[in-house]
């Protein structure tokens, strides 16, 4: 079991940002916590669960144990992680 973090490359309120994902959600919510990021921030969706983070948490992340992946160099890997991510969005599937 994984826990996944993406390219930090969405930029919004001029911060750059990444998707955390995992391959449950115990794992997601466990790294989220390690993380200090409130479970109020979980996008649960039918897009794909998972949380936003910003850059600097996405380093603090991957130095957690998070899988680093690009959508520019691991394109087969993420779309897994994403297929994953949907199926768990809004169905609370661990």
């Amino acid at each position: 079991m994984t826990v996944y973090v993406d390219d930090a490359v969405h930029l919004w309120r001029g911060r750059r940002w990444a998707h955390l994902m995992a391959d449950t959600l115990d794992e997601l919510h466990a790294m989220a916590e390690q993380l200090e990021i409130p479970r109020r921030a979980f996008q649960n969706k039918t897009s794909g669960a998972h949380y936003d983070v910003p850059a600097e948490l996405r380093e603090r992340a991957i130095a957690l144990g998070a899988v680093a992946i690009s959508r520019h160099r691991d394109r087969e890997q993420v779309r897994a992680v994403i297929r994953v991510a949907r199926l768990q969005g809004r169905g609370e599937h661990s």
